[in-house]
């Protein structure tokens, strides 16, 4: 008995930590709050699943970063796919490995497609209700918080859709008294006034679809346009403008209306719930700062024949939407069946207050992305393209500005937002540059407890504070004299070099540009360290 005792005490430590550097196994998570969708009948619990990246520190659930999947239709994305994606840079860094470095733990949530219990039902968890996939990180939130030590409190990041999960969820969580024990909400390109997908578009993929019968379209429409999510989202809507039987477009305005049911009534329970209240709520958007457009208004973005198959040819011409107060026929299709020609075509007006959405300043979705070579029609529609990119994610909805123009340039004070990243040209939607990613782990670094007096090497030297503005403060506990310091970038190149004697306390002017470095220190001791810093 006396050796089994020992054995498990040797064993303790390994029975509630992890290595540093590990990974949990997948884990499903079931929300516990039901949620009951438009066209549903009753509520349903929704199930997501995550993955824990532990810290390559001590390997310790101390420090969680939560990164919340956004819009992802037809479950495209798993979670090592996810982990890829915060790669950025050239050379390619990885967002998920600088934070690990720093002593984080990532947790990523994932929203796959799964089948339902309840009643069979095939659910594409990526595109399903806000509002379910919100309860799903509630549970995530409750389960992690059990689970961690210390008192490092949360930093939440959500992309696309993700940032809005997040931002329901904890706000929904303040507002019952339900405790996140997190600090910092990050909305990464997240669509707080809603998104844009051209309404040319829509109504020739509806049309070819459910009009001339082309069945490949069918997993990109009810992704892309009928999911809940999308009608929850998107500003316009085909679905607002079409008649009883689908297709065809209706006399009610063609001024942007929403999806009927969905658009207006999420947004309105979203505007009501507000932003968490207890967090910093900070923001990064990919669309221009300084109004830069994608295209021009009422641009045309294709005019192409196509053959669909022997005998039938479809001529599509289709338009963004125009300037403001114009209308005009963004689709615009003539199908020739053996000769016999069918036409089909639908007009867009743009408001008073504002020139078409489709060109407006924002994060973009590239329509590249739709030919993944598996159909030679949708490669034929994408080869014919004028141009790559559509305005998805207004600049303004990405920082919840309000303004009836969307090319309004932003002002920050009518924000909700404490702070935000926002680039000069429009970038791809949830696009990480060397400029967004610094700006991130300024945020995260810097309430962090640990990082205002980071131990370094065994406690001889410390940083008094990481991020850095004008001067690299270094605390010791002896003096260090000759000691080689330097900073490079994360090229390799040398931006700062000085050899200097260290007290116990040395402030060191710096001259460099905002960014992510390496830090370099040599003591003639032996002491050597290597060291990411954030300079601002």
């Amino acid at each position: 008995m006396k050796k089994n005792y020992f054995l498990i005490l040797f064993l303790l430590p390994y029975m509630f930590f992890a290595q540093a550097g590990s990974e949990s196994t997948i884990t499903e998570i079931n929300s516990t709050i039901p949620f009951q969708g438009v066209d549903e009948t009753e509520s349903h619990i929704g199930t997501g699943e995550y993955k824990i990246y532990y810290d390559n520190i001590d390997g310790v659930l101390d420090k969680p970063i939560f990164f919340v999947d956004g819009f992802d239709p037809n479950d495209t994305r798993d979670i090592p796919s996810m982990y890829g994606l915060l790669d950025y840079g050239n050379p390619v860094e990885n967002l998920a490995d600088v934070v690990r470095d720093e002593g984080f733990d990532l947790v990523v949530l994932n929203f796959p497609t799964y089948t339902r219990t309840a009643d069979g039902a095939e659910i594409n968890g990526g595109a399903d209700y806000i509002q379910r996939n919100a309860f799903i990180l509630i549970a995530l939130i409750n389960e992690i918080n059990s689970m961690k030590t210390g008192v490092e409190e949360n930093v939440v990041i959500g992309p696309s859709m993700g940032g809005l999960i997040s931002r329901y969820a904890l706000s929904y969580m303040e507002q019952n008294t339900m405790d996140h024990d997190t600090r910092l909400y990050i909305s990464f390109d997240s669509p707080h006034l809603g998104a844009n997908v051209p309404i040319g578009i829509q109504y020739l993929f509806n049309y070819m679809l459910n009009d001339a019968g082309i069945t490949e379209l069918e997993p990109l429409v009810n992704g892309l346009l009928n999911s809940p999510a999308a009608k929850q989202m998107l500003i316009d809507h085909y679905l607002a403008h079409v008649d009883a039987g689908g297709v065809d477009q209706s006399a009610i305005t063609h001024t942007p209306l929403g999806a009927p049911n969905y658009r207006d009534a999420f947004q309105t329970e979203l505007t009501n719930l507000g932003f968490p209240q207890d967090i910093r709520n900070v923001a990064i958007s990919n669309g221009s700062n300084i109004g830069q457009m994608t295209g021009t208004p009422g641009m045309e973005l294709i005019n192409h024949t196509f053959d669909v198959e022997f005998g039938i040819t479809a001529t599509a011409d289709i338009h963004f939407t125009p300037a403001a107060n114009q209308n005009i026929t963004v689709t615009d299709v003539l199908l020739s069946i053996f000769g016999f020609p069918v036409t089909y075509s639908a007009t867009a007006e743009s408001p008073a207050t504002s020139d078409g959405i489709d060109s407006a300043p924002g994060g973009q979705f590239d329509l590249y992305s739709f030919d993944d070579g598996s159909n030679a029609l949708i490669t034929e529609f994408v080869d014919n393209l004028n141009s790559q990119y559509f305005n998805f994610i207004p600049t303004l909805s990405a920082l919840a500005i309000t303004d009836s123009n969307w090319y309004t340039t932003p002002n920050m004070t009518a924000s909700p937002f404490v702070n935000a990243y926002i680039p000069d040209n429009n970038e791809p939607h949830v696009t990480l540059t060397e400029d967004n990613v610094t700006f991130a782990l300024n945020e995260i670094l810097e309430n962090a407890l640990t990082t205002q007096e980071q131990v370094i090497v065994d406690n001889y030297i410390k940083i008094a504070q990481n991020p850095i503005n004008e001067h690299l403060t270094l605390i010791t506990q002896k003096n260090f004299k000759n000691t080689s310091i330097s900073i490079t970038d994360l090229t390799g190149k040398l931006v700062f070099k000085t050899v200097t004697n260290l007290g116990t306390k040395t402030d060191i002017p710096i001259n460099v540009a905002s960014g992510l470095y390496i830090l370099n220190i040599n003591t003639q001791e032996g002491i050597s360290l290597r060291e990411k810093i954030v300079v601002r």
